[in-house]
């Protein structure tokens, strides 16, 4: 078909005609009048007059037992809801929603390819991607994800791209074992077919249970590997690795060497410094494991108190209550209730005794599982310093302040203010060394960290102004420097009352001067960040 074709039989009311065709008994006529309609849409007066009438009776051969009919049908529909939010309405309208996505399960590839195509198209409209999602969309697309073929693997992850914005949809596909799948697609070599699943892998990344699975999954090396390839690099695919490490800041701090404001430092970061492209990123548990050497120390963040458990023991239908901490041999989080029978009341003895036993082994099953489970020491140094912090900067009542502030109470827990001629003789490697020695671990806790240089001072300022609302980021340089970065708005000009100044960022000086604000920019700066 040509434009000028399509304009003269949509002067001759083609479409009338095409849609009667469609309700004939012979199924290749249905074939060939969808085909035609089709055809038909790259023309906008064509388009708006299949959205008024035809659409219904496409739907209705949805239910075909003939698949090419069915395909044939939902390729119209595909091309007659593309860039027109009306025709998806009369879609949703003429209760089309749930045949679409049964034919996610067609046999014909072309069937189900189009088929997502349709649904992604009303899933631009809120009430719509609602009601799709309502029915199982994202468990339906599962299937599809695992196609050998490459315009059904680009759909379906188009698809998933489409509704994987709600929670309940991320859900649904985690449940589904759809992510397997997802994550696979990213070593399609069809560059539409990676770049959708790239899509797909951002918006689903959203939050952090489906972004930990992703990365076990293996994405997050996935797409560190394509990102290394200039043939494969794409927008997408950056966009992603950066989403995934969003929600694993200890792994996007260590490759990036950058946190912005908006990457809140919780209990279980660690730094351990910059690694190379390709090296694997170890867990914390795995680093905690590892011979105590010479190589710079893990810092690691956990101001979590471990819960205080409580031991219940009924004696004599007594309650006495027995903090865990007494009873080290005592893993915590478990709670324990024991029955302590007295002899020669009640039950036989052969009885208490099988009771008993009974109690002692389900407490010893739960030993075992809590022992499974790997969790890093509570820094009960850093919960005071947070504590401490907040009572101290939150009563002030402007940002500058609590910025000077904090950066003074930072260095001084990291051994103060230093003078810049004698920074080679601070011996803070010597003090670290001292640390790893005494734990028997290249792990340490920030708090045990007395004799703080740049990259110390630096995360130790994020985490507690991360804790008590103060924005800033976190740079990583080189040697061992890192620091923070802040936007301040300042004061309005003098003889100008009210007037809003755009905000301007500062370097924050923990070493120096504790406090001294550096204009982003300016020489001092450069100087130090360089020095």
């Amino acid at each position: 078909f040509k434009a000028e074709n399509r304009k003269i039989l949509n002067e001759e009311e083609v479409e009338k005609c095409l849609i009667h065709l469609l309700e004939t008994d012979n199924d290749g006529v249905k074939v060939a009048a969808s085909q035609a309609i089709s055809a038909m849409c790259e023309n906008l007066a064509s388009k708006r007059a299949f959205g008024l009438q035809g659409i219904p009776q496409l739907i209705q051969l949805l239910s075909s037992d003939n698949e090419e009919v069915k395909e044939a049908a939902v390729t119209a529909l595909a091309d007659l809801t593309a860039a027109s939010p009306s025709n998806a309405s009369a879609v949703a309208e003429a209760e089309g929603i749930e045949p679409l996505v049964n034919t996610l399960n067609a046999q014909r590839d072309g069937a189900i390819a189009n088929a997502a195509t349709v649904l992604t198209n009303l899933a631009m409209q809120e009430p719509f991607r609602v009601n799709i999602q309502s029915r199982g969309i994202m468990s339906a697309l599962a299937e599809p994800l695992r196609s050998t073929n490459s315009q059904v693997q680009s759909k379906a992850a188009l698809a998933v791209a489409a509704f994987g914005c709600d929670a309940d949809a991320r859900t649904e596909l985690r449940n589904a074992g759809g992510l397997g799948p997802l994550v696979e697609l990213l070593h399609s070599k069809n560059a539409e077919v990676r770049r959708n699943v790239c899509w797909a892998v951002m918006v689903c990344a959203s939050d952090e249970l489906t972004a930990v699975q992703l990365c076990r999954l293996g994405a997050l090396d996935i797409l560190e590997e394509i990102n290394l390839s200039t043939g494969r690099k794409s927008n997408f695919s950056e966009a992603a690795l950066e989403k995934l490490l969003d929600n694993n800041l200890s792994r996007k701090y260590s490759q990036m060497g950058y946190l912005s404001s908006s990457n809140i430092i919780s209990d279980g970061f660690y730094d351990c410094g910059q690694i190379k492209p390709g090296v694997k990123f170890l867990s914390l548990e795995e680093l905690s494991m590892q011979e105590l050497t010479d190589r710079r120390a893990i810092i690691f963040i956990n101001a979590k108190p471990q819960e205080e458990n409580i031991l219940y023991s009924f004696v004599d239908f007594g309650l006495f209550i027995i903090k865990t901490k007494d009873f080290p041999y005592l893993p915590p989080k478990i709670m324990y209730i024991v029955f302590h029978v007295r002899k020669g009341k009640g039950k036989k003895e052969e009885e208490k005794k099988e009771e008993v036993t009974q109690i002692i082994s389900e407490v010893q099953d739960e030993i075992n599982l809590e022992n499974s489970h790997w969790l890093p020491p509570p820094d009960f140094i850093l919960l005071d310093y947070i504590n401490d912090a907040s009572k101290t900067i939150l009563p002030l009542t402007t940002t500058r302040e609590q910025v000077v502030t904090l950066a003074q109470f930072v260095a001084d827990k990291m051994g103060g203010p230093i003078e810049r001629d004698k920074l080679h003789d601070f011996g803070w490697e010597l003090h670290i060394s001292e640390i790893e020695f005494e734990l028997k671990c290249n792990v340490v806790p920030i708090g045990k960290v007395k004799k703080g240089t740049f990259c110390h001072r630096a995360l130790l300022f994020k985490v507690i102004a991360d804790r008590i609302g103060i924005g800033c980021s976190l740079v990583r340089g080189e040697y061992n420097r890192a620091w923070n970065e802040v936007k301040l708005v300042d004061d309005s000009p003098q003889g100008i009352a009210g007037l809003l100044l755009p905000p301007q960022e500062y370097i924050v000086d923990l070493m120096f001067e504790p406090g001294f604000l550096i204009k982003q920019g300016s020489a001092e700066a450069d100087q130090y960040k360089h020095i």
